[in-house]
């Protein structure tokens, strides 16, 4: 059994508003739940991992730190993907 998570920049250009960070939790290869910067929030994909999206979106300083990485995580590493492309 494993448990691992993963994060991920998806885009369509370099610009911000095309940008969105996702944090996925896995366990068994299964996606249990994820944090979606365009959404603001958790989403929960199994029942285990509905009742922890709901605990982690409970905690407003916590969710609301999950979105600056889509600026300073994925913006400037997008940027660099497309100068080097």
């Amino acid at each position: 059994f494993r448990e691992y998570g993963v994060s991920r920049c998806v885009f369509n250009s370099s610009e911000l508003n095309d940008i969105e960070y996702i944090r996925s939790e896995f366990y068994n290869k299964e996606e249990l739940f994820r944090f979606s910067s365009s959404l603001g929030k958790f989403v929960g994909y199994t029942e285990w991992g509905i009742k922890q999206a709901n605990y982690y979106n409970s905690l407003t300083s916590y969710t609301e730190g999950l979105k600056a990485p889509r600026e300073t995580y994925c913006l400037n590493n997008v940027g660099n993907e497309y100068r080097a492309a």
